[in-house]
């Protein structure tokens, strides 16, 4: 009775749930990505991504006026305004506790009055609003620091995307590194398909002497590590006149994906119907011809396949980059050494490495949801094999 039509067994359940979980687990950190790519510095220093819709208890260093804003009301210099616009905040946030110095943050209540010295007075009240009296003229060229304990809102910007993509600042700006990128990986996707489409053609349907040794070398490559010919052809790159540049670094991952792209081919194109071929032989058709209008199209699905994962390697990759492009400018920096930059020079802001992270993330993740059908058709190439 357990396996009657319609009724679904425990295995298939368990498939899905587990399926379920995997997909939830990649989909978390993306999520927690772009969540913090939207938020100010203070509420990721204080909270996780999973509250950025509640409110928070933050701890913010205000200040008031300068005193250039002063004026005189019956004998008695006056500053007032509030706190929060007056640095900048479009939110309102209900103040808890307060306090004029770091060592006691919590003395007053909204409401209360603090002495500031030489005689002057400071109101704080709930929604920030404030108003500094002082029987003589206030001096200096800053407002008056507070700190405030206050239940801040949820509160998303845009300011971290227009800082990384908009700025024309060298060290924050993402927007030259995204080009770069670009520059870099639809080449390096384009060319080893085309050459790797060739010889896959060759290896699986032409006969020629050395085929199988050939095929041998093809497979032994796959496991050579790409670090131990970097610096061989480097040198070589220098001593040919390449040098470092787009040419170069298009030339090493042509070079290193090759050996995947003719492997996974290969394995396609050699379980495609053997009588199509055939056929087009006996009309006469040269092999380029076959080449062309019948194996290209039927190939799409590997064709597809291998592009997405050179366009992921490429496009994630930093140690080619770093070896056989960057260069002392900055001018062909691409976004993962982008990233490694902001990590030295902004360490801190957090929501600034936050946004650039997700940007940098963000075409390959379209590019692989609207192309996964043909990564699982390219991924089973050759394990069903046709008539």
């Amino acid at each position: 009775m357990s396996n009657i039509v319609g009724k679904k067994s425990g295995l298939v359940w368990a498939v899905h749930i587990s399926v379920f979980v995997l997909v939830a687990l990649w989909l978390m950190p993306t999520i927690g990505l772009f969540v913090s790519s939207f938020r100010t510095a203070d509420q990721i220093a204080t909270s996780g991504w999973w509250n950025s819709l509640f409110a928070q208890e933050q701890n913010l260093i205000l200040r008031t006026a300068a005193p250039s804003t002063q004026r005189e009301e019956g004998g008695v210099f006056v500053i007032d305004g509030n706190i929060f616009s007056q640095n900048g905040s479009s939110v309102t946030a209900a103040i808890s506790a307060w306090g004029t110095s770091s060592r006691a943050i919590s003395d007053f209540q909204p409401g209360d009055t603090a002495p500031l010295g030489d005689g002057a007075e400071v109101t704080l009240q709930e929604n920030g609003d404030y108003r500094i009296e002082s029987p003589t003229e206030i001096t200096g060229s800053r407002g008056e620091r507070l700190f405030i304990t206050a239940e801040v809102p949820p509160e998303f910007t845009l300011q971290n995307y227009d800082t990384v993509l908009l700025s024309g600042s060298s060290t924050d700006s993402m927007a030259r590194a995204f080009f770069n990128t670009l520059t870099v990986t639809i080449p390096a996707t384009i060319i080893p398909i085309v050459i790797a489409a060739f010889a896959a053609y060759a290896l699986a349907w032409m006969q020629f002497p050395g085929r199988a040794l050939l095929i041998a070398a093809v497979v032994a490559l796959l496991v050579v590590p790409l670090q131990l010919a970097l610096i061989p052809l480097l040198r070589l790159h220098l001593e040919i006149g390449i040098g470092k540049g787009y040419l170069g670094v298009w030339l090493a991952h042509t070079g290193f994906g090759l050996p995947l792209a003719i492997y996974l081919l290969r394995n396609y194109m050699v379980g495609l119907p053997r009588d199509i071929i055939e056929c087009a032989k006996v009309d006469g058709a040269t092999d380029f011809q076959i080449f062309t209008r019948i194996i290209l199209p039927l190939s799409f699905p590997a064709l597809a396949s291998f592009a997405i994962f050179q366009f992921l390697w490429t496009w994630n990759d930093l140690l080619v980059a770093k070896v056989f492009l960057i260069d002392a400018t900055g001018e062909t920096t691409v976004m993962t050494n982008q990233i490694v930059e902001l990590l030295g020079t902004r360490g801190g802001n957090w929501e600034i490495l936050a946004t650039a992270a997700f940007v940098s993330i963000a075409l390959p993740l379209l590019v692989f949801l609207f192309m996964q059908r043909y990564l699982v058709r390219g991924l089973l190439a050759g394990s069903v094999k046709g008539g």
